[in-house]
């Protein structure tokens, strides 16, 4: 039964919240409150299972709707007499004159404001309005002869006119930003469940997810193939798209497509196919109106995509959840790598155009720009050296670049003529002068690809061309790099001795395989806060927040942001519920150090093996273990497979390696596996072990409840690759600049990169308050330096106990499962992700061979969508716990 809606009076502002919240939530609303409130930036570190996402939106949402209210209070309504024809007088028109004046006049943030005294005649009425589903007061003076000394209205009516419309305040969007459409949907689950459910929104999205349209889904370049459509001017155009219009009508858009409620992505993609519009374009245009936008926060960092999307985050709020990656993601969003083959594909579209005598000004302008650059790589060249065994590269400072480019006519001012021609041969109408009458006349353009090339490049150099005197160009290092691959090159049709083609079978015709070289030249932005600087200036509020920020010290250095408010919020479940243990050897007493040394060696390898079977033995259902890279994991599963290792780990769990590639239906399928060998018996195997990569996908927000993840296993510490260019220059940089720009050394950065990464990968493990499970950390150093464990999330750190023998923490392991299994009691059937939290039992783990009670195998027929539950159980909330949102008029 759902719970019912408790509401909250957080730092002046009433929050509707759909169930009792619990202290960290309390605590994160009133950071947020007082964020908002005060226009600063909000840094929040709350742990996964701690209902971090429903406190931003009860808060977030809250904090909008009061300020509607607010506004709407505000309005004085200006009417004739006898024109209006108010209600009858109710309890609550009967309330005291002064404190209907002072919700009016005094509806600013002031907590203490002196008394007024106020009367009220037979002409001052009470008028009932809604602002955004708020239902508000607003006290309507009705115009007499005489001026009025009562209210507002003691000035002339042309002067309270002013009044008024001088005070009126535009209320702040909501852009909730998250890594992946995935956690969109979970978080709009999460809105369904609250009382702000019927706020306007929208879920910006990309065509691959959203785009409806037959002759467009199964193209592998849905971008190209829709703006093929759309521009087809011969009958072929996009009826989706332009069934649009016809469903708005004069109507509003969220009424016209029918969305009374919170949705997701997949409710508004059937709807899409149902009513034949264009789900992709009509989310867009949602945007208008809509109170929350959702979408991938890489949507509102980079700035190709803000100008496509038409997003304009002036004075809006910004909440980024899932914000442990965003200084990856800003420095990725202000740098740029060009295959020199695309850059010559753009140079010959250019030409053409030119030979053509297409705006040939404009088109030659930008064609002298790529070929200045291809001779400068050209030229370039022979100063690579050698990196690797098939490699070599050339980096150059970003300011040693730009007085490179001044010498080849690239210039801060030809930079500015550049983006203008840019601008003109983007242009698809052309206006001419035919028989004296100017008539609009469509032109050809470049190729979506070539246009992505000009403006990738043209995005960087602006960034560096920015700052006083170029400063920006500092933060950027331009590395030419000579790598080669493997293609397939399939032998041209040649005649035979007569002069016939023969063509031989398909199955003849697999081709060569011929090593090709591939040169990029790359633009790479070192210091996140060039992008971020958009944010510091236009946003009104900035908030990160997520469950794994630990260590915090560097975001501000980094993102340039001063986040005067910080959170480092405790976990909801009680110390008993989670068991972290460092094991520093394995089951024959040898010690596990998981460097590139150690792991390369068949000792460790075997080693964690053994480890690993021992953890499946005693602890049912599902196991999670984590490697810090793919190269390990192939390397683990080859040696294991020769030794018969695997086949032993089969017989007790179905085995599934997270895979290193793949589309998003083959990881679903691969997820389902894994739930479905946990939720399901199978001869004497009891559940599965998932083993994956850190920075992967299964330890990116995705949700292992209950029984899905009773133990997370972490081998190693998963530092980035010291031997990746880009690690070796973000060091250097930092080392340069951790004086003057308060940076951290370049060795403190590395390290907290890879503590982030761990600290996302055992947070897989507690998702709610009853949930329960073991996180082990399998490394020597653990125990050796306390340095390794300061770098853990708060609640983590706080738990951690060092087990000197392998023996000794498989006892604690076995013990705490068997209370565990006592205080919540039978186990029951397991949710899929996302579904309602429940208390979930382990079997006893002195028996590994006797399983869990198991669920009988579903028919083939019967659905098994990872989603079904959550959404059936997430309407169920949202029917208990619908609630109108008022403003109250206390006395």
């Amino acid at each position: 039964m759902a719970s019912s809606p408790v509401e909250y009076m957080v730092g002046g502002v009433e929050i509707h919240f759909p169930c009792k919240a619990y202290p960290s939530q309390l605590s994160m609303m009133n950071s947020i409150i007082q964020g908002l409130k005060h226009g600063k930036h909000c840094l929040l570190e709350s742990p996964t299972g701690s209902g971090k996402s429903l406190a931003l939106l009860c808060s977030a949402l809250g904090w909008q709707q009061a300020e509607f209210g607010r506004s709407a209070l505000k309005t004085i309504l200006w009417v004739k007499p006898n024109t209006l024809h108010p209600r009858k007088q109710s309890i609550a028109s009967r309330l005291s004159g002064k404190m209907l004046s002072s919700l009016i006049l005094d509806c600013e943030d002031d907590d203490f404001q002196p008394e007024r005294k106020r009367f009220r005649t037979a002409e001052h009425q009470v008028l009932y309005l809604s602002a955004n589903n708020l239902s508000v007061f607003v006290f309507v003076c009705f115009q007499s002869t005489e001026h009025c000394s009562l209210c507002a209205c003691a000035s002339t009516k042309d002067g309270a006119k002013k009044k008024v419309n001088d005070g009126k305040k535009k209320i702040p969007k909501i852009f909730f930003g998250t890594r992946t459409h995935k956690q969109i949907t979970q978080i709009a689950h999460e809105l369904k469940r609250t009382v702000y459910s019927k706020v306007p929104m929208t879920i910006l999205s990309s065509r691959a997810h959203t785009c409806v349209n037959g002759r467009v889904a199964p193209h592998a370049n849905r971008n190209e193939r829709c703006k093929e459509l759309l521009d087809d001017k011969e009958g072929g155009s996009c009826s989706y798209y332009h069934g649009i219009a016809k469903i708005r009508g004069r109507s509003t858009l969220h009424q016209a497509f029918r969305l009374s409620d919170a949705w997701d992505i997949e409710d508004f993609v059937a709807q899409g196919r149902a009513r034949r519009f264009c789900s992709y374009y009509a989310a867009r245009e949602l945007m208008q109106e809509a109170s929350i936008i959702f979408c991938p926060y890489n949507y509102l960092l980079d700035p190709l995509i803000r100008e496509s999307m038409e997003i304009d985050l002036a004075g809006q709020i910004v909440l980024l959840d899932e914000a442990h990656n965003i200084e990856d993601c800003a420095r990725e969003s202000s740098s740029y790598t060009l295959d020199h083959q695309s850059l010559l594909m753009c140079r010959q579209e250019l030409d053409n155009m030119v030979k053509k005598n297409i705006k040939p000004l404009d088109h030659e302008r930008l064609m002298g720009f790529c070929y200045s650059l291809i001779n400068w790589i050209q030229e370039n060249k022979s100063l690579m050296s050698d990196r690797g065994f098939e490699g070599a590269c050339k980096v150059w400072n970003g300011r040693d670049v730009l007085g490179m480019f001044k010498d080849i006519g690239i210039t801060a001012d030809t930079y500015s003529l550049l983006t203008k021609s840019l601008g003109a041969v983007l242009e698809k109408e052309n206006i001419r002068v035919i028989k004296g009458k100017e008539v609009k006349v469509e032109v050809p353009t470049i190729s979506s690809a070539a246009t992505t090339v000009l403006k990738s490049l043209f995005m960087v150099l602006g960034f560096m061309y920015s700052g006083d005197s170029c400063s920006v160009a500092e933060d950027y290092r331009i590395a030419l790099q000579k790598t080669f691959s493997w293609k397939n090159q399939v032998p041209p049709d040649a005649p035979d001795a007569q002069g016939f083609f023969v063509r031989p079978h398909d199955r003849q015709r697999n081709g060569i395989r011929v090593r090709t070289e591939v040169l990029t030249l790359s633009f790479w932005c070192l210091n996140p806060a060039v992008a971020f600087a958009y944010f510091r200036t236009a946003a009104h509020s900035v908030v990160l927040t997520s469950g794994t920020l630990s260590p915090m010290g560097s975001f501000s250095s980094e993102l340039g942001v001063d986040f005067t408010i910080k959170l480092e919020a405790n976990h909801v479940i009680d110390k008993s519920q989670v068991w972290v243990g460092t094991v520093g050897e394995g089951p024959q007493g040898r010690k596990l150090l998981a460097t590139f040394k150690h792991t390369e060696t068949y000792i460790f390898q075997d080693e964690v093996g053994a480890l690993l079977l021992h953890v499946c033995q005693v602890v049912a259902k599902g196991v999670l273990c984590f490697l810090p890279s793919y190269k390990m994991l192939d390397k683990l599963r080859e040696r294991w497979n020769n030794t018969g290792l695997w086949e032993k780990l089969e017989r007790h769990k179905a085995v599934i390696p997270e895979p290193r590639g793949g589309g998003k239906g083959d990881f679903d399928e691969l997820l389902q596996q894994y739930y479905d060998a946990i939720k399901y018996c199978e001869e004497e195997r009891d559940g599965a072990l998932l083993i994956a990569v850190c920075r992967g996908k299964v330890s990116e927000g995705l949700d292992f409840t209950d029984d899905n993840a009773r133990a997370v296993i972490t081998i190693g510490i998963p530092f980035p690759n010291i031997k990746d260019l880009q690690v070796e220059l973000k060091m250097k940089y930092n080392d340069q600049h951790c004086k003057s720009r308060d940076l951290l050394a370049g060795h403190q950065w590395y390290e907290i990169q890879a503590y982030r990464a761990l600290n996302q990968a055992l947070g897989r493990c507690i998702r709610h308050k009853n949930d329960w499970g073991a996180l082990i950390l399998v490394d020597e150093r653990y125990g050796k330096s306390n340095k390794y464990i300061t770098g853990l999330s708060k609640w983590v750190r706080q738990l951690v106990q060092h087990h000197h023998t392998f023996n000794n923490a498989m006892r604690s392991l076995v013990a705490f499962s068997q209370v565990q299994r006592k205080v919540q009691g039978p186990p029951a059937a397991v949710s899929p992700p996302n579904g309602h939290p429940g208390a979930r039992g382990l079997p006893d783990a002195t028996d590994p061979q006797t399983p869990a009670s198991c669920v009988k195998q579903p028919e083939p027929q019967q659905d098994t969508s990872l989603f079904t539950s959550a959404q059936g159980k997430a309407t169920q909330r949202e029917k208990a716990g619908e609630l109108s949102c008022k403003l109250k008029v206390v006395l």
